[in-house]
């Protein structure tokens, strides 16, 4: 996520290295550079333009004052302050308002509405401990209602639908109805996919929200579309008035000119991010994080909040006690291995962790390499498991048939285990850290 920015913005702060304090020349140089990298990164030139320039005026104007902090650190907390404004300052949560309340969702087609529906459902049940029903209101793509039936069987909801009926605003106002005779506390109003140029549809939108009145409206964009996405919002908005933009698919080849720019254009909060198609991959929106991201900073808050939720304060005490005594076994990794999964994709929770992006960029880490490290340890005796001193050539021979890898492979996991082992174990005791990076199943493995 972001990384062509990223590196762009580096590189602009590279300009400044060796320098003994920001000047007039040098300060023009990196927020030129600065500009470059946003217009790549597809941010409207016009907003570009306005942003370095706010830049350039806090860098001139702080360039005498704090001349005991180096240039290049201090471009940085200016451009990460900066960062933070232009995205909105501070999150801005959901509004819950009403009995029950009614949030609408509307976007494009292909933006992924309907699985961010899925999403939200799960995350106010979790989360935010209501009641939530999906209802669908999509009555034009084909499966649409089955789609939704099935997410919200996945989070353990009820649906609201109405096979024949082909009225949207209808089967808004009937949800709406439903919940409140049968306890639910919000209705999600997940409506099709249209184009900002299809009158009808956009008339049929603006009836629904007339109709039911929600206490939420947000507009949900693909974040891939970049510019595109920022000027659809703005049709949408002068349309709808939305609430709060939500970006989806923040885990493709997204360049970041959608999340720079949308609270720009249209002036309204982005409150949702959305990677990947697991339906526990929904975080809030916060600029403060987001801006340490796009500066390769990590961003570690989010990072210890996805480890707490996961957190069992009698496992890791279980835990602890074995790594003090060199015990940790494979029926603990794989324990803990499924802990870091339940959090999320593998490679964003590391590039969360300051420093490690650019450390993992061409790994090859994720759900994949846990797959292969599970097969492998699945095809072990249970007393294999609890002892790895019992894994002599015949035993690994066996667990290379049974798992379909080369023996080889099985070496090097096992190598990569006993590493691990003792460098948890030193840590434990006060030795010192090790090699992070040779945790097992950690980019080691070709793919197949």
């Amino acid at each position: 996520m972001f990384e062509s920015l990223n590196e762009k913005l580096e590189g602009a702060f590279k300009t400044l290295k060796g320098q003994s304090s920001l000047t007039e020349l040098n300060i023009a140089n990196s927020v030129k550079e600065i500009r470059r990298a946003l217009v790549a990164a597809d941010v409207n030139y016009k907003i570009a333009k306005e942003f370095t320039d706010k830049v350039k005026d806090e860098a001139l104007g702080t360039k005498n004052i704090l001349k005991a902090v180096k240039p290049g650190e201090l471009m940085v907390k200016i451009v990460m302050d900066e960062l933070v404004d232009l995205m909105g300052g501070a999150s801005e949560g959901i509004s819950l308002s009403g009995d029950p309340a009614v949030i609408l969702i509307s976007g494009l087609q292909g933006s992924g509405k309907t699985t961010f529906s899925g999403k939200l459902a799960l995350y106010l049940k979790e989360k935010r401990k209501r009641k939530p029903l999906l209802a669908a209101c999509d009555v034009y793509r084909p499966a649409a209602m089955d789609q939704l039936s099935v997410l919200a069987e996945q989070v353990g909801v009820p649906v609201y639908k109405e096979i024949e009926n082909k009225n949207p605003v209808e089967i808004a106002q009937h949800a709406v109805k439903w919940a409140k005779e049968n306890k639910c506390d919000v209705v999600i109003i997940d409506t099709a996919g249209r184009l900002a140029i299809d009158e009808d549809m956009m008339r049929e939108i603006e009836a629904i929200k007339s109709a039911i009145q929600p206490s939420e409206t947000l507009f949900v964009v693909d974040s891939m579309t970049g510019q595109d996405a920022v000027n659809t919002a703005k049709t949408f908005n002068d349309r709808l008035n939305f609430d709060g933009v939500v970006l989806t698919k923040l885990d493709g080849d997204t360049r970041g000119g959608a999340a720079l720019s949308i609270k720009y254009t249209v002036g309204k909060p982005i409150k949702f991010i959305s990677m990947g198609e697991k339906l526990d991959t929904l975080d809030v929106f916060y600029p403060e994080r987001m801006a340490q991201r796009i500066l390769g900073m990590g961003d570690i808050v989010t990072f210890v909040e996805k480890a707490q939720e996961q957190f069992d304060e009698e496992e890791a005490k279980r835990i602890e006690k074995k790594i003090r005594k060199n015990k940790f076994d494979f029926n603990d990794f794989l324990t803990q291995m499924n802990q870091i999964r339940k959090m999320g994709d593998i490679k964003n929770l590391i590039n969360m962790i300051p420093g490690m992006s650019k450390m993992t960029q061409n790994l090859d880490i994720d759900d994949k390499a846990f797959a292969k490290v599970e097969s492998i340890i699945q095809s072990m005796t249970p007393k294999e498991r609890g002892n790895p001193e019992l894994l002599n050539p015949s035993r690994k021979r066996r667990i290379a048939k049974g798992c379909g890898k080369d023996i080889s492979e099985i070496n090097m996991f096992i190598k990569q285990f006993d590493q691990m082992r003792q460098m948890m174990h030193n840590m434990s005791v006060g030795k010192g850290m090790g090699n992070m990076m040779g945790m097992p199943g950690m980019g080691n493995f070709k793919k197949n």
